[in-house]
């Protein structure tokens, strides 16, 4: 039997204490600590989820049961089918936009300097609140080329290749000698070698012309050779000047066509000098002179992004302008814990960057990359600022998304029971999303 001195002998195990906390029992403590959250959780979530699903039960009024009326609304009303037609294409394509871009970031900048840097600048959008960043998007995207920034370069692009017409207010006066024809002008009659030709305009302002062009003047006749000028024909001044003859502060044409066409066909063509005058070869003798159509189209203005087919695309590039700097900073945090043992290896064996990249890094980013597009597409589901901004309302009805549409029907149209209906819908098509998130990161923990 052992005694009591064995039994506190070295090596032998201690008895158990037991410990009590001075505040009495551990799950009181912890019961305290958490009322003040679940009290909150209880006020500000469970509450207006359950009073949103008992509300879309009923009719405008609220008095009245409805049944599932308001959910038969989600998929008859068209403005609630136009909204979840672009959910759809919300979730399809910005969460993968903006994913692919922050991988390609996080890769690219990994070996480059400034790295640091360039996260810095794509992380920076973040800051900016969904209001403010729909404000700066709405003047990028403003139709005037002048004022939006993305017309601007659109057109800059677009006049770099296709010339824009200096003179797309430009017509005949009266008693002109030329009339109109296919979009252009043609001269009522032939016109004939060694007799001046005028080719009288009006229609452009002043601030309108071209910067190279010089006081017009009359063409000298030239022997075998159809001569001619095309000018404004217009002076400020009641009374001032003389119609059908260049005059002193009138401006000629510069670089404007004039075709010689006969019997259908353009016999020659040339274009006017600063002074607006031209000459054309003999063989233009008894044709008559076109100026064709492409003198006076209208110049080039851009895009219009907020027009009903482009204005989802163009939210949707806003949004991804403003996280795919968060992708980026998540999937770079994944790529650090990357064993670079295992990409060294991969390039031993002979594997060349994209072979790399492709069978080794984004396989190992997978988790990451899962987590980041699954965080995105939740986030997309509720998208509302943006598109409220955004969106003029004439391109509102075809940028709606379900956000925006239970705001339209819970104020504007005041039909709080179909925008409950569309809140308890938001929120099952969240769920499944949020279970698989969390599913997904309680499994990383594990490992």
């Amino acid at each position: 039997m052992a005694t009591p001195a064995a039994a506190g002998a070295p090596g032998a195990p201690a008895p158990p204490r037991s410990r009590k906390s001075v505040t009495g029992t551990r799950r009181t403590v912890a019961a305290l600590f958490l009322l003040p959250a679940l009290v909150l959780l209880g006020a500000l979530v469970v509450y207006p989820i359950g009073y949103s699903v008992v509300r879309s039960f009923y009719d405008q009024s609220g008095d009245g049961f409805a049944g599932v009326d308001n959910y038969k609304a989600l998929f008859t009303d068209d403005g609630i089918r136009t909204a979840l037609k672009n959910n759809v294409i919300w979730v399809v394509f910005a969460p993968t936009v903006a994913t692919a871009l922050g991988l390609i970031f996080a890769v690219l900048t990994e070996r480059v300097r400034w790295g640091t840097a360039f996260k810095l600048v794509v992380f920076m959008p973040m800051a900016i609140s969904m209001l403010a960043a729909g404000i700066i998007f709405r003047l990028v995207y403003d139709q005037d080329p002048d004022k939006g920034v993305a017309n601007a370069v659109w057109v800059g692009v677009h006049d770099t290749f296709a010339e824009s017409s200096a003179f797309p207010k430009a017509h005949p006066g009266r008693d002109s000698p030329l009339r109109p024809e296919d979009g252009g002008f043609l001269t009522k009659a032939p016109v004939r070698a060694g007799v001046p030709v005028a080719l009288p305009l009006v229609g452009v302002a002043p601030d309108q012309m071209p910067g190279s062009a010089e006081k017009a003047v009359g063409a000298r006749p030239e022997q075998g050779e159809v001569t001619g000028t095309v000018w404004q024909d217009f002076t400020r001044g009641k009374g001032v000047g003389t119609l059908g003859a260049p005059d002193p502060s009138e401006l000629g044409y510069a670089g404007m066509r004039i075709e010689a066409v006969k019997d259908g066909k353009v016999v020659a063509s040339t274009k006017a000098a600063d002074d607006g005058t031209f000459t054309l070869p003999g063989k233009a003798d008894g044709a008559r002179l076109r100026l064709p159509a492409s003198n006076f189209k209208e110049a080039y203005n851009g895009l219009d992004w907020l027009g009903p087919s482009l204005v989802t695309p163009a939210i949707i590039g806003s949004y991804i302008w403003m996280w795919a700097g968060f992708a980026m900073v998540l999937i770079a945090a994944g790529l650090a814990g990357i064993p670079r043992e295992l990409l060294e290896a991969a390039r031993v064996d002979g594997a060349n960057e994209w072979q790399v990249f492709r069978r080794v890094t984004v396989p190992l980013l997978a988790p990451v990359l899962a987590v980041v597009a699954v965080t995105l597409m939740i986030n997309v589901l509720k998208v509302f600022d943006l598109v409220f901004i955004i969106a003029p309302g004439s391109s509102q009805d075809d940028a709606n998304v379900l956000a925006l549409e239970l705001y339209r029907k819970g104020f504007s149209e005041d039909q709080p029971g179909i925008a409950s209906a569309i809140a308890v819908f938001l929120l099952l098509l969240v769920i499944p999303v949020m279970w698989f998130n969390v599913r997904r990161l309680r499994r990383e923990v594990r490992r």
